[in-house]
C-alpha cells in the first residue's frame, strides 16, 4: 500500500521540521507552506492526501485554507493540528470542513496514526477535544430546509452576517481579507439572489433567520 502524502502547514519553521521529523513511516511529506497563499499554491500544486492544518497564521487562518481549497471542489483532507483547544477554534475548522482537530501535546506515533485514519477518511480529535465538538454539533439547532439560504456561497454567508451584526464594507474588506470592491460584488450578488433593495433588508433577512 503506498504511503499517505502529507503537506505540513504551519507559519513556525522549527515546528515544521520537527513535526515532519516526528511522523513515521507511514507517510510522506511532499511539501511545507508558512501562510495560507504558500498553503493553497502546495495543496493545488502537490495534491496531498491530508494537509496537516495549523489554525491561527497569517493570512486569514486555517479556516481561510479549507474555504478556498474545498470551496474549488478539492477532496483533499485536512487534519487541524494547532496549540489552541478554544471550542470556537475547533468548532470554526470543523464546520469549516476539516476531518478532525488534534493539539500540538500530541506523540508522533499517535499523529502519525490520525494521518493514516483521516485519509482512510476517520474522523479523528483529541479525546478532550471530542465531547465538547459533539456537544457543539448535538446542541445545534438543524436549521430548516431554506432554498433562499442554500442559494448564497459560503462567502456571501460571511459577508451577510458581518452585514447583519453592523459592519462597514471597510470593515468587512478587513475582516475576511478581501477588497472592498469584492464586498461590495458580494453584497449586489447576495440582493439580486435574494431580490431584496438593501443593507438594511438584507440585515432584517438575516436576523429573522438567526444568523447573526
Amino acid at each position: 500500500m503506498s504511503r499517505v502524502r502529507v503537506v505540513i502547514v504551519d507559519d513556525h519553521r522549527l515546528f515544521r521540521s520537527g513535526v515532519r521529523t516526528e511522523l513515521g513511516d507511514a507517510v510522506e511529506v511532499v511539501g511545507e507552506a508558512e501562510d495560507v497563499d504558500s498553503a493553497i499554491s502546495a495543496i493545488s500544486s502537490l495534491k496531498p492526501d491530508v494537509v496537516l492544518l495549523d489554525v491561527h497564521m497569517p493570512g486569514g487562518g486555517g479556516q481561510e485554507v479549507l474555504r478556498r481549497v474545498l470551496g474549488s471542489g478539492s477532496t483533499v483532507r485536512f487534519l487541524a493540528l494547532s496549540v489552541s483547544d478554544a471550542a470556537e477554534d475547533v468548532i470554526g475548522v470543523i464546520r469549516g470542513g476539516a476531518r478532525g482537530y488534534v493539539t500540538k501535546t500530541i506523540s508522533g506515533t499517535e499523529l502519525t496514526d490520525a494521518v493514516v485514519r483521516v485519509a482512510d477518511g476517520d474522523a479523528v480529535f483529541s479525546p478532550r477535544l471530542a465531547g465538547f465538538v459533539l456537544d457543539a454539533f448535538a446542541s445545534s439547532e438543524a436549521p430548516p430546509i431554506d432554498p433562499e439560504l442554500d442559494s448564497l456561497t459560503q462567502r456571501e454567508r460571511e459577508v451577510l452576517r458581518l452585514i447583519a451584526r453592523g459592519y462597514a464594507y471597510k470593515e468587512i474588506a478587513r475582516e475576511l481579507y478581501i477588497s472592498v470592491k469584492t464586498v461590495e460584488t458580494h453584497v449586489s450578488s447576495v440582493l439580486r439572489k435574494l431580490q431584496l433593495s438593501n443593507r438594511h433588508e438584507l440585515s432584517r433577512w438575516a436576523n429573522a433567520r438567526r444568523l447573526v
